[in-house]
């Protein structure tokens, strides 16, 4: 097996080979005047090309406004906390079209998961289309699992894209020229090719491997989400299987780690803390992206998952009941919550859904105290109400005061509760920390399982479906389910209770709204729904609608902005750019959208070849 992690590879390769331009999203401007055949000569070189898909997979989870948040924006579990301006996904009426601005900090990150998804799909094209040119393999084993695990990345990308935009281009090659003429494919097609290429990877790909690495097991899991696309579901419990039963994997259920010698701890804040992620002991983790500390390469200020999704706590616009500011982010403060919760404003606030409406279990590690922080865990820390002898200084935050006159002039962004045992990330580098540098968990375990539940669902065996759910409650101490009472929502709960900020909530509602649209299985709401008029009445709508407390409820900013929603959000729009940068073919635009009136009838094929769209 061969670990290359060696940057200057990494920027060589992919600098001057496979880098592409915005406009041409799938093909290659060699900046080199090495060719690529010459360029793969060693089988070094072309693991390069998966550091660089490594690389690019990360982006997801780190940095201001991480793109992460876009998927769980779009979903009953959270809605974009950002109110003091106008541009934040909140209207998504208003703020969603081709034309708008969908790749940016202030705005939504929709335009960064359609170039930069393509991104990593050049990047494992690369050694797809060069596996043949070294000849320096150790062995034919090697060959295989490179040529598996660039499958993967390829997979994963397309998985995706297909469940935030429906029909896309599917190049399963590089051009070797400017290509201007591409056509949108049937999703249910790129998914067989997925399919098939995922077998194979799930035969050569190994489980020893470095961490950040693809694993065997993150092979049969991504494998076990497209059988559920298809409709396979006793493939997708056999792929799930192989992963839950292969001897390699366990859900963590003993204390391990930094912190396992800390009583007040438990084994939920052990399986978040950023050390345990990948040590060799954590049999949970399949999947991670590795940006440490000092690491060479790591992302230059971390994830800042504080910053994104814990409250504004430190806002002037929290006071105490006598009408002084009652909170600061000083880090010199004598009470530092900073320290102790990290500097958050709220980008990501979390629905009533998610914070109350899913914990009924009183058990539940998940939602117990030193775990979940409530704001009235939080005290009136300000320096100046010390000095000013008020008598709330050092006492709770409390919502209402004795008239019940709300104390925070915005509580969207201000005021909610979160899983600190898995938003709290140190920050060394940072006086005042946002959640620095750390890996992240891409597939875990305890996701298999749901998995598996879910197409034990579909199949109406509701007691396997509550077995496996119940694994997952329990290494959290909370109690059973009765198999009578399981569905999908039962399952969407358990998800939304163990997988927040890891699961790309909306592809996997999209995926659930395609097989209802698929199979006309009736849903928990009673109704069936039909592909036919898919962007106009389907099972991921209705359920954003059904458990939000903001989407069409008349909920609004401060800035004026009402949040609201649309069934053709279960789709997001193609990025008008592509579209336009595409000339001599046609890239499909989703309905809803200005550009849909536009579309042809998308390819039965994938494009394995220059030239091959006819």
């Amino acid at each position: 097996m061969k670990t290359i992690i060696n940057k200057s590879i990494y920027v060589a390769l992919v600098a001057l080979v496979i880098a592409g331009c915005k406009r041409e999203f799938l093909a290659p401007k060699p900046l080199s005047i090495y060719t690529p055949d010459e360029t793969f000569q060693t089988a070094d070189a072309l693991w390069a090309t998966l550091v660089a898909c490594e690389k690019n997979l990360r982006y997801e989870y780190v940095g201001d406004a991480a793109p992460l948040i876009s998927e769980l924006i779009f979903s009953e579990v959270a809605v974009e906390g950002t109110t003091d301006k106008p541009g934040p996904a909140q209207d998504l009426n208003q703020a969603i079209t081709p034309d708008a601005e969908l790749n940016h900090t202030d705005y939504n990150k929709i335009g960064w998961y359609w170039l930069e998804g393509y991104r990593g799909i050049r990047y494992a094209n690369t050694a797809i289309q060069y596996i043949d040119v070294p000849q320096d393999y150790a062995s034919e084993e090697e060959k295989n699992h490179l040529l598996g695990a660039a499958y993967f990345h390829r997979a994963l990308r397309y998985y995706r894209l297909v469940h935030q935009f429906g029909d896309v281009p599917a190049v399963f090659f590089m051009p070797t020229e400017p290509k201007l003429d591409f056509y949108s494919t049937k999703r249910e097609v790129i998914l067989q090719r997925l399919k098939e290429d995922l077998e194979f990877a799930q035969e050569w790909v190994p489980d020893d491997v470095n961490k950040g690495q693809v694993t065997k097991g993150a092979v049969s899991h991504l494998l076990t989400k497209v059988n559920l696309a298809l409709g396979l579901f006793d493939d997708a419990i056999q792929s799930a299987n192989n992963v839950i039963d292969g001897g390699r994997y366990k859900l963590m259920t003993q204390r391990f780690g930094v912190d396992q010698n800390d009583p007040e701890r438990n084994v939920i804040w052990d399986l978040h803390r950023p050390e345990n992620k990948s040590l060799a002991s954590n049999t949970e983790a399949l999947m991670l992206v590795i940006d440490k500390v000092n690491m060479d390469g790591n992302h230059d200020g971390g994830i800042q998952l504080m910053r994104n999704a814990v409250p504004y706590w430190h806002a002037a616009g929290i006071i105490t009941p006598t009408g002084s500011r009652g909170t600061s982010d000083l880090a010199t403060a004598e009470i530092p919550l900073v320290a102790q919760v990290g500097r958050g404003i709220g980008r990501l606030r979390p629905t009533w859904y998610s914070q109350q409406g899913i914990w009924g279990d009183d058990g539940d590690l998940r939602h117990a105290p030193g775990n979940w922080m409530d704001m009235e865990d939080l005290v009136y820390n300000a320096p100046a109400l010390k000095e000013d002898n008020d008598p709330y200084y050092g006492k709770h935050l409390q919502l209402r005061n004795d008239q019940g006159t709300i104390l925070s002039n915005d509580t969207i962004r201000q005021w909610f509760s979160w899983p600190h045992y898995k938003l709290f990330i140190e920050d060394p580098t940072r006086v005042q920390p946002a959640g620095g540098n750390t890996d992240w968990y891409v597939f875990r375990l305890a996701d298999t399982y749901l998995l598996r539940a879910e197409a034990y669902v579909w199949k109406g065996d509701l007691p396997s479906a509550a077995a496996d759910i119940h694994a997952v409650r329990a290494r959290a101490n909370a109690g059973p389910i009765d198999a009578a009472d399981v569905n999908m929502g039962t399952v969407l709960d358990e998800r939304a209770r163990e997988l927040y900020y890891e699961e790309p909530r909306k592809t996997e509602l999209t995926r659930i709204a395609y097989i209802y649209a698929q199979t006309g299985i009736a849903a928990d709401n009673g109704k069936t729904y039909s592909l036919t008029n898919f962007s106009d009445d389907n099972f991921m709508y209705d359920r954003v609608i059904a458990k939000s407390d903001f989407y069409n409820k008349g909920v609004m900013t401060n800035f004026g902005t009402t949040y609201r929603m649309s069934p053709y959000h279960v789709l997001w729009p193609i990025p008008i750019s592509a579209i336009n940068g595409n000339p001599e073919g046609v890239i499909n635009q989703n309905k809803g959208y200005i550009g849909y009136e536009k579309n042809v009838e998308p390819l039965d094929h994938v494009l394995e070849e220059q030239g091959a769209q006819e």
